[in-house]
């Protein structure tokens, strides 16, 4: 009787969520004009506010003419400021958490999170649930178990500023109705050792009825692979409950036929995209391509053409003015002080009504030593292409250009730990050349233009990846792999697992 009440109080939240939902998305484009000119207001006496004349500002032009685009080091002073316990410097008040992350140029990085800006960080999961109920019309999973994998919760303080990773963080807020059926212990979940850790979730999670399972898709495929070794059976066999899986940080999609493998049966899955600056969007359909731009949690989003990105005069666009199927560099403003903040992260809309979008790179992760700029999202829709014709199966992959071979024409060098190889490594590797030509006008250009040869392949043993992660200290926790670059950094440490 309980789990009957509870699976219909369930679908009854979840239809008005969706219906209240209704109204942020039609009316997306003005309320986020009202959304911006409520931060600075709010902000106008900070000591952001005041250097760069928030009280003048009254429209999006206004902003953009006193704001310019900012990344991590250009915000460090005032983050080391409110680090130090000083008030009123990029928001109202000291931040209510750090969002600790790793940083390439500036060592750690401490993103700030508002006491305003956190519930919407749970409220963002939440949403993609009642979404998902909603569209299903089936909430069975609330009655069994629920698996967060994620990083330690354990905090520490900066100046009394509570600190820790996102995942972490927001393990402090997950509701009470989720903490009775939440898995794994708060004892496993404070470990660091990510195999050791990931061993413990195998032993408390094999025997239990688990209905519902998130997380990145390399932590779940490494914590699937271990129940699988375990017990020997699929994971449909032994959790046949299991009715959903929510995931994000990555592109799901290159992953998919290797969890589907290893799932052995059917399962939901919804993406989201979090990160430690915000929530931004989830799949609200999750029979459906795309993710639901959020717009209505305190941030208030610009677009930069990826092509103009970094550029002086680069152009930055508004909701009423993006374009579909066009890569964006992401620009936010938060209500936890961040203030035309360049994530890293590259967009692009495949829908406006609603704003659907994919998540396409990184501005930082391409592949252009030839002036071609490849992007994430055109090597990863080529692999998937490629894999899907010829029936083969991959485990994680990295491109690097070569630029000085010891003879012929430079080239992509393809790194691929394979979990089942093609019949024919080159006819694999043509295959892939061309379905990324076909995505890559400039990539095509410089073969056709005999400027580059085709791509080569490097086979990588099994478990190389995650023998690299470990390597480099970034096993488990947030850390990912990027999947391509610029330069031969990772390259040449993977360079050792060829065989």
């Amino acid at each position: 009787m309980l789990n009957f009440l509870k699976k219909n109080i369930a679908l009854i939240w979840a239809k008005k969520h969706v219906q209240k939902a209704n109204d942020f998305k039609q009316n997306a484009e003005k309320n986020q004009e009202k959304l911006l000119l409520s931060l600075v207001r709010t902000a106008e006496k900070t000591l952001f506010g005041r250097e760069h004349q928030f009280e003048n500002i009254h429209s999006i032009e206004d902003f953009q003419r006193n704001v310019q685009i900012a990344d991590y080091e250009d915000l460090k002073q005032y983050i080391e400021k409110v680090k130090k316990g000083q008030r009123n410097i990029l928001w109202t008040e000291t931040p209510e958490y750090f969002a600790k992350t790793s940083g390439t140029t500036s060592g750690s990085k401490y993103i700030p999170i508002s006491k305003e800006g956190m519930p919407y960080q749970v409220a963002g999961a939440q949403s993609a649930l009642f979404h998902y109920i909603s569209k299903k019309g089936n909430a069975d999973f609330v009655n069994g178990k629920m698996i967060f994998l994620q990083g330690s919760p354990e905090l520490e303080e900066v100046f009394g500023i509570k600190t820790g990773r996102l995942s972490g963080i927001v393990a402090h807020h997950i509701p009470n109705y989720l903490q009775k059926n939440r898995l794994p212990s708060w004892e496993t979940n404070l470990m660091e050792d990510w195999e050791a850790k990931v061993d413990k979730i195998v032993e408390e999670t094999e025997k239990e009825n688990m209905t519902l399972i998130s997380g990145i898709p390399p932590w779940l495929i490494m914590y699937f692979e271990k129940l699988i070794e375990k017990n020997g059976k699929k994971i449909k066999q032994l959790f046949p409950n299991l009715q959903l899986i929510v995931t994000g940080g990555v592109n799901y999609e290159p992953y998919r036929e290797k969890m589907e493998e290893l799932l052995g049966g059917k399962v939901d899955i919804v993406q989201t995209f979090p990160a430690s600056e915000g929530f931004f969007a989830f799949q609200d359909d999750y029979n459906k391509e795309g993710l639901l731009l959020l717009t209505n949690h305190g941030i208030f989003y610009e677009f930069v053409p990826l092509e103009e990105y970094g550029k002086s005069n680069a152009r930055r666009l508004t909701l009423k003015d993006i374009e579909l199927n066009k890569d964006y560099a992401l620009i936010l403003t938060t209500n936890s002080g961040l203030w035309a903040y360049s994530i890293g992260d590259v967009v692009r809309f495949i829908d406006k009504n609603p704003h659907r979008i994919l998540v396409s790179g990184r501005t930082k992760h391409f592949t252009s030593a030839f002036g071609e700029h490849v992007i994430a999202f055109e090597v990863e829709e080529a692999m998937k292409a490629t894999v899907e014709k010829l029936s083969a199966q991959i485990t994680e992959f990295h491109l690097a250009p070569e630029v000085n071979p010891e003879e012929g024409l430079p080239y992509h060098e393809w790194f691929i730990e394979f979990e089942k190889e093609p019949e024919n490594l080159d006819v694999f590797k043509n295959e892939l050349d061309n379905q990324l030509r076909k995505r890559n006008t400039y990539y095509d250009d410089l073969i056709s233009g005999n400027i580059l040869q085709k791509l080569k392949i490097s086979k990588l043993s099994k478990n190389a990846f995650q023998e690299y992660a470990k390597s480099e200290g970034k096993l488990g926790g947030q850390n990912k792999i990027p999947r391509l670059a610029n330069d031969r950094k990772i390259a040449d440490l993977l360079g050792i697992y060829k065989i």
